[in-house]
């Protein structure tokens, strides 16, 4: 066993334990023993701690040896080894302290085994005179927050533009496909099934060049302003130095705010993310419901596509099938408007210099954008490019409406149409002899 102390006090740890007395405290503290940190937040942390041990090395700072050895533990966190010692919850007090401290011990000691010491020698390699030298979890997790949501963003905006050729292959395969349209499901006017879909298709495109656009506003990091923005024991060197090494990391072009205490104190660029990201998840519930009811039957329902039967539907009715993928991307999407609602409230609590519920924006945040990419690859894989158009229910039920009369409106006069369809009693035939008639009559 080995001991850590602090000024509250000394904790025993395992003598291979990765982390440190900072990290067994948060652990007691927090134990909702429900999420784990999102690793790649996790990671973009420590991409941080890389980009400035880079700088020190290079500007010449600190003990000798000890930033080469910092940056070789942090390979090794980011080839994906050592994921076991990062153990604390999502949801924490202290703006996200705990996880900064979490990844500065794990650090340190794997710096110390690389140099040859024990884990806990403290003495020689720091978790914060060396590892968070010139940093403060203030500027270090928002600013690792941003990568994050970044690089994820990317691969969201990839899978709506992949979405939308999907759904734009159906506007063309369905393009002779007529159909009943419909309005606040009443019968309305003929479509057809290449329409919807195109709709659909052009619905997804707003969502990524939405999603593509947003980027810009998250590139603008506070990383060098430390506690409140203004740089405490943070050299100028070092902050010039450090953006740099991060733009190097990252491959994303990163800029240092113009205003750094605003980045710091104030979320409102999370909340614009978080806005646009449920407006894509508004749009994947309204397909998703569409397809449903068009899926709906197959007797007593619309029936005028079919889905992939993927699995057994009932455990009690045979031949059930459900519509799964649908329902799934449905429940995606409501989840993603609860956190949606979630960072927005913890937004609105950035008292002053700091917001102590970033944890809480930055769990919410990354989530809807996994949950997402995730379900607009399943929603077009499983379900969007292996639709079946049932082309003779769709006619069927286009013929049996009064979807045609509109078209009569303009030589006859709405009234006049309303009139005959009323007298028809329900015969479609003859309803469409009377209204071509009346309409030769006027002509």
């Amino acid at each position: 066993m080995r001991i850590e102390k602090d000024k509250i006090g000394t904790i025993k740890l395992e003598e291979e334990t990765l982390y440190g007395i900072q990290t067994a405290r948060a652990i007691d503290n927090f134990a909702l023993n429900c999420k784990k940190t999102n690793r790649q937040l996790i990671h973009a942390i420590v991409t941080v701690k890389k980009a400035a041990a880079l700088s020190y090395k290079k500007l010449g700072i600190g003990k000798d040896g000890v930033y080469e050895a910092v940056i070789k533990a942090c390979d090794i966190i980011l080839s994906g080894k050592a994921e076991e010692a990062f153990v604390t919850e999502a949801l924490q007090g202290g703006a996200g302290t705990s996880t900064n401290m979490n990844v500065n011990e794990v650090i340190a000691n794997l710096s110390l085994h690389k140099l040859g010491f024990d884990y806990g020698r403290y003495d020689i390699i720091h978790p914060l005179d060396d590892v968070n030298r010139g940093q403060s979890t203030n500027d270090v997790y928002p600013t690792a927050l941003r990568i994050t949501a970044i690089h994820m963003l990317r691969k969201l905006s990839e899978n709506c533009a992949k979405l939308q050729q999907a759904l734009q292959n159906k506007e063309r395969e369905y393009e002779d496909i007529h159909k009943l349209g419909r309005t606040e499901l009443m019968d309305a006017v003929p479509i057809t099934l290449g329409q919807e879909f195109g709709s659909y298709a052009q619905a997804i495109a707003r969502d990524r060049w939405r999603l593509y656009k947003v980027e810009e506003r998250l590139r603008q990091v506070n990383i060098g302003g430390t506690a409140v923005g203004v740089g405490n024991n943070a050299e100028k060197k070092y902050r010039f130095e450090v953006i740099e090494k991060l733009r190097e990391l990252t491959g994303i072009g990163l800029a240092s705010a113009e205003y750094p205490m605003d980045i710091t104190q104030n979320n409102d660029v999370f909340i614009e993310v978080s806005g646009l990201i449920k407006a894509l998840a508004v749009n994947l519930m309204k397909i998703s419901n569409d397809l449903r009811l068009m899926n709906s039957g197959p007797i007593g329902g619309l029936s005028e596509i079919t889905l992939m039967p993927l699995q057994l539907g009932s455990t009690i009715m045979p031949g059930k099938v459900n519509p799964i993928i649908p329902e799934m991307v449905m429940q995606v999407s409501m989840k993603v408007m609860g956190n949606d609602t979630a960072i927005s409230m913890a937004a609105s609590h950035g008292e002053f210099e700091l917001n102590a519920f970033l944890p809480l924006i930055a769990d919410s945040l990354l989530e809807n954008l996994e949950l997402l990419t995730n379900a607009t690859e399943l929603f077009r894989t499983k379900c969007i490019e292996l639709i079946i158009p049932n082309k003779q229910r769709c006619k069927e039920l286009l013929d049996q409406s009064y979807a045609f009369a509109t078209a009569y409106t303009h030589s006859l006069g709405y009234d006049r149409v309303n009139d005959i369809i009323k007298e028809s009693e329900g015969d479609i035939k003859k309803a469409k002899e009377i209204l071509e008639n009346a309409k030769k009559t006027e002509l």
